[in-house]
């Protein structure tokens, strides 16, 4: 059985004069993973974002980013700008 964990989405990935499109920010919601170590484990794992005519946009976890268990997850197509700060759903 799969389980499903929320994810919510905090921002692009970004430096101080460039911003990945379609790499993005993710915080788990679970207190559980609250360090590098502990997210570590979901590399891999793909991610769906759902938009609100209920189309499905997939990533996948890519790298952590940081010590605080923040992950880097990258998209095949490049999330609508509305989409930060909303819910999304690890596999």
């Amino acid at each position: 059985m799969v389980k499903l964990m929320n994810a919510t989405i905090i921002n692009y990935r970004r430096g101080v004069r460039t911003q990945h499109n379609y790499q993005y920010l993710i915080e788990v919601d679970d207190d559980k993973y609250n360090s590098k170590e502990k997210v570590s484990e979901l590399l891999g794992k793909t991610v769906t974002f759902k938009t609100s005519s209920n189309k499905e946009i997939k990533g996948k976890i890519i790298h952590t980013h940081g010590n605080k268990g923040v992950l880097r997850a990258r998209f095949e197509k490049g999330l609508p700008g509305e989409a930060i700060s909303q819910k999304v759903e690890i596999k």
